[in-house]
């Protein structure tokens, strides 16, 4: 019996256009551009080792973070690929302090969609061959195709996505995304430089057995996180559960996708607000929980729910297996209603 022939990226692409309410094939454009994009920065990764492109780049970031030398490459790469092929009017990046405007040659503006993107997160691991990886979103302009893209365009409510995914560079390179119809998962072949469909119609288990955070900050981690991280490790029932964290956001959350579980980058005494971005992580990867019949949160409320209010604000994130995070949700309020 012969196998069904596996489904690339682009063919997948061009079949679920149709399924998207404001379907005019330039989302399609948009997602094939940056396919073509993260295969570029697969490669620069692949042979970071062997080429003068690991390490410190010697400037820092909007957030005061090192950039890595890949960070600005990647970031270089995607930014290319978006603004030359006409298909976005506008660009944010975790690694730019503000927006960038795109206009098209003769028809300037007319895009009807922004950009936000993390070029490589987790890039601080490169250095140790660790697997890193590249998140985006992408919404509807809300100004007038044809006018210049203003702040407001990029300042909207994580649930006016209508895609997200990432990309994980690891012992094998994945494109996970969603159009807001499940999500579903694609695998790069390198020997031909193909994705192919591969984890089709994801769903997180409703609970799982591992917790992902840095425990090494527990002293600073509110009483509610503390309080769930020691539920976590009690032996009752199907717990204690396994402690997992590799400290790349994309590989964290793939791993917890797949298997079932939670992650956690909550508010410390250093931190309070949070350290991952709302808008460049924190919304893309709420919105792929979801699809895939999970939740994601901030501890008390919906991440999709929140309204930004600058490019680059910070939130505290809870996203996984539904289960765990409404077990987490509820410590945190416990918690705050002790005091």
């Amino acid at each position: 019996m012969s196998k069904e022939p596996l489904q690339t990226l682009g063919e997948f692409i061009i079949e679920k256009q149709d399924d998207f309410r404001y379907s005019s094939g330039e989302l399609s454009r948009l997602l094939s551009c940056i396919r073509m994009a993260s295969k570029l920065v697969n490669r620069e990764v692949n042979k970071a080792g062997i080429a003068d492109i690991i390490g410190i780049a010697g400037n820092e970031n909007i957030q005061g973070e090192q950039q890595q030398k890949l960070d600005v490459l990647a970031n270089e790469i995607f930014i290319t690929a978006l603004s030359q092929r006409e298909v976005v009017c506008g660009i944010a990046s975790e690694e730019n302090d503000d927006f960038i405007e795109i206009s098209c040659k003769g028809n300037a503006h007319l895009s009807k969609y922004v950009v936000l993107i993390d070029p490589l997160d987790g890039s601080s691991n490169i250095d140790v061959n660790v697997s890193v990886g590249t998140i985006f979103s992408i919404y509807r302009r809300i100004t007038n195709p044809g006018d210049p893209v203003e702040l407001k365009d990029f300042l909207q409510k994580g649930s006016k996505q209508v895609a997200a995914g990432y990309v994980v560079y690891g012992s094998s390179t994945m494109i996970v995304y969603t159009t807001g119809n499940g999500v579903n998962g694609f695998t790069l072949d390198p020997a031909i430089g193909t994705y192919y469909l591969s984890h089709k119609d994801v769903k997180i288990p409703t609970s799982g057995k591992i917790y992902s955070i840095n425990e090494g900050n527990y002293a600073k981690f509110p009483q509610g996180v503390k309080d769930y991280i020691k539920y976590c490790q009690e032996e009752d029932g199907d717990r204690p559960y396994t402690s997992r964290y590799i400290g790349s956001l994309v590989s964290d959350f793939h791993r917890n996708m797949l298997k079932g579980g939670i992650y956690i980058y909550p508010s410390t005494s250093q931190s309070p607000k949070g350290k991952l971005r709302l808008l460049y992580e924190c919304n893309p990867m709420a919105m792929l929980a979801e699809q895939a019949g999970g939740k994601a949160s901030d501890g008390f409320k919906r991440i999709l729910d929140i309204e930004p209010t600058e490019l680059h604000q910070r939130v505290p994130f809870f996203a996984g297996s539904a289960a765990m995070v409404t077990k987490a949700e509820e410590f945190m309020s416990k918690a705050v209603d002790k005091h």
